[in-house]
């Protein structure tokens, strides 16, 4: 092969899909599903035929088995990416890692599938992989409508508010996709998402693997707030989603869709290598400005024991903090003023999660805390930090601030106001969010 083929004319003509399996049942199948879709198929059990056969007829979407009897899937991913660098290949594997599957997104795989795929999911999959394709030949970005609709929901824009105004910055997503692996901090459990640009006026949303259903980043999905914040919808749900929001909030980013299978990982505990992810995979700025939630005055949750949760009118946005438990932790007070994606890199997003020697026997017998590895959170013993070096003296205070900034973008938009918390977690967290959603919610049309 020497040059990438031109592709052929297709005003009237229906999309190509070659298939390479080494299991005919899944030639079969995978081909029958395709062709109910309207696809014309090509298949073949081999790699080194994959090559031929698309060199020849350059199908518009490749479904591409990791293992195969001649070649590896990863090799032909490669040469297929080489010889077309628009190829359009979705890797599937019936025993596949998330090692695997961050290697062939970063060799440049649109989507990998686990195996068996449903009906669904074969041709949700490749009408996104069509238009990715389009888009890609045409050089344009793919319209909204364009992106798959996951199960029976499609991938809706947050709900308008009265409080809506529309705000100084433009809209932001993802300059490309990109993988980040890591363990669940409750469910313990090898986990991983992949995170992918979505067009303008889409929001953010979760997409649950295992069941297809996506889940919009948003107040009304919130299932659980106890040691974290959850989301659900059906039997679909998303653990421990404060700290990528938190990361996605301070970056501005407005639209992604994060494919993930229940629990968002945990990593280092703090936010600051989502940041470094963003960074390193780039942001775009959008061609529409973005909608901000805009304080009009306050709001207050109150409860007992001297918690308290704020909210006022501020024209820029600044989050405080007022903690106070027995040593070693003792009274901790922070204040930050949002200056930007840098500031909250270096003042809040290096802050940990913390939990306590003497809740690790009840939180296993609620199933949580599984995945707390000595290098992933903060452990307080009796009288001292058991497992690290704090990064500040007041670090619990700022992972609070950063656990509330993330709790707050379940608005659905960004936040102008200042925050003024005392003693509050993520109940409170969501139930400030309620009041501000239901004092701007619009009547219905």
């Amino acid at each position: 092969m020497e040059a990438a083929p031109r592709g052929r004319e297709r005003s009237e003509m229906p999309p190509y899909a070659l298939i390479v399996d080494d299991e005919p049942a899944i030639l079969d199948t995978l081909s029958g599903v395709l062709t109910d879709g309207g696809v014309e198929c090509l298949r073949t059990t081999s790699g080194e035929e994959a090559l031929a056969l698309y060199a020849e007829h350059c199908p518009d979407v490749v479904f591409l088995d990791i293992w195969l009897p001649d070649r590896d899937g990863l090799e032909t991913l490669q040469a297929l990416r080489q010889f077309d660098p628009h190829a359009t290949v979705v890797m599937m594997s019936g025993h596949g890692t998330t090692a695997t599957a961050v290697k062939a997104i970063k060799m440049g795989a649109f989507e990998y599938l686990e195996k068996p795929l449903t009906y669904a999911q074969a041709l949700e999959t490749l009408r996104a992989a069509l238009a990715h394709r389009q888009a890609a030949l045409t050089g344009c970005r793919a319209e909204a409508s364009a992106y798959p609709e996951p199960g029976r929901y499609a991938l809706q824009a947050p709900p308008r508010l009265s409080l809506l105004r529309e705000g100084r910055e433009p809209q932001r997503t993802l300059r490309e996709s990109m993988v980040i692996p890591g363990h669940g901090l409750h469910s313990g459990s090898r986990t991983g998402m992949v995170l992918q640009p979505l067009p303008p006026d889409s929001g953010i949303h979760f997409l649950s693997v295992p069941s297809r259903i996506p889940i919009p980043a948003h107040v009304g999905m919130v299932g659980d707030t106890e040691y974290a914040t959850t989301l659900q919808r059906d039997t679909a749900q998303v653990r421990t989603v404060e700290h990528l929001l938190s990361a996605l909030h301070a970056a501005g980013i407005t639209n992604l869709l994060v494919k993930l299978h229940s629990e968002v990982p945990i990593l280092d505990g703090s936010a600051t290598i989502f940041c470094d992810k963003i960074l390193q995979q780039g942001i775009v700025e959008q061609d529409r400005p973005r909608l901000e939630v805009v304080v009009d005055r306050r709001y207050e949750v109150a409860a007992t024991g001297g918690k308290s949760l704020v909210v006022e009118p501020y024209d820029g946005f600044a989050v405080s903090y007022h903690l106070s438990y027995p040593q070693p932790i003792g009274e901790q007070y922070y204040e930050f003023t949002f200056s930007g994606f840098d500031a909250f890199r270096a003042e809040i997003a290096p802050a940990r999660t913390f939990g306590f020697l003497r809740d690790l026997k009840m939180l296993n017998e609620l199933g949580l805390g599984s995945g707390g590895r000595l290098d992933n959170f903060i452990l307080v013993g009796e009288d001292n930090i058991v497992n690290t070096e704090l990064r500040f003296p007041d670090e619990f205070a700022r992972h609070k601030i950063l656990d509330l900034i993330g709790d707050l973008y379940l608005l659905g938009y960004p936040l102008r106001g200042r925050v003024s918390a005392r003693l509050t977690g993520h109940r409170d967290n969501v139930a400030i969010v309620r009041q501000l959603v239901a004092a701007g919610a619009l009547p219905e049309a």
